[in-house]
């Protein structure tokens, strides 16, 4: 991405943006809500076009028809919004997206398989996508967009909705797909810092369509970070066990 802009009439949402990322890196956009992450994420995909910049995937512009069919063909995609269909079971979504994709019926169920497996939908393999918590369909999407192993992947917020211990399994399976395989390139919109920590080797920090930093996650914290971060937990004590602390600490109850 090149000076990227992105403007509705007078509202600047992407303000000249660039970045460039390879195989096995995994990159974090950080920002509150408006910050033009998403918007970025839809110039990327194709869902939108910038108003001005150069935007390439692997060579191809995607701001062409031409390049972006050659582009899209790469690319895996997770919305913020699960782009799911409630008829549909687990197993469906991921055949439907396999034949989408391209990938060959001799391994097709196979990697369908290892999917189910790696994202723990195993116990929801034939439940319809209406039925499913929403942790299980933010999953179910991040398990879409990962099928196949496409050289890109675009998750945006996908850890929205998901309890702790399911965000955690999920951060392994990102980790896997992006540092470990060095096969594909992830960026991942996130409001968590900790997510960010967790699974990139580079972020950015986008306030009002721009970047107000950008690096690795020490570089950041060794230029911008100021002081510690102290978490204090309070226990509330008893009546009695009050007057024995006072008691201990020689001053006289009430």
């Amino acid at each position: 991405m090149n000076h990227a802009k992105k403007t509705y009439g007078e509202v600047k949402a992407v303000k000249d943006v660039s970045f460039g990322l390879e195989f096995g890196e995994c990159f974090a956009l950080l920002g509150i809500s408006g910050a033009g992450k998403t918007t970025l994420f839809k110039c990327l995909t194709g869902n939108i076009y910038p108003s001005s910049g150069q935007l390439t995937i692997s060579g191809f512009d995607v701001t062409t028809a031409s390049g972006f069919g050659q582009a899209r063909k790469m690319i895996g995609y997770c919305p913020q919004f699960d782009a799911i269909f409630e008829g549909l079971t687990v197993l469906e979504h991921l055949q439907i997206y396999a034949k989408l994709k391209g990938i060959s019926s001799n391994i097709r169920d196979k990697l369908i398989t290892q999917q189910i497996r790696d994202m723990d939908l195993e116990d929801y393999v034939n439940i319809r996508a209406n039925n499913l918590s929403g942790g299980n369909k933010r999953k179910l999407s991040v398990a879409i967009a990962m099928i196949g192993n496409p050289p890109i992947v675009f998750l945006d917020e996908p850890s929205t909705g998901v309890d702790p211990q399911a965000k955690r399994f999920m951060w392994n399976i990102v980790s896997k797909i992006s540092t470990q395989r060095k096969k594909s390139a992830v960026i991942i919109t996130t409001h968590s810092m900790e997510e960010a920590e967790a699974l990139c080797t580079k972020m950015g920090i986008m306030v009002a369509g721009e970047f107000k930093c950008f690096g690795s996650s020490q570089h950041i914290k060794d230029k911008y970070g100021t002081g510690y971060e102290i978490e204090i937990k309070i226990k509330t004590l008893t009546e009695q066990e009050v007057e024995a602390v006072l008691k201990e600490a020689g001053i006289a109850g009430k």
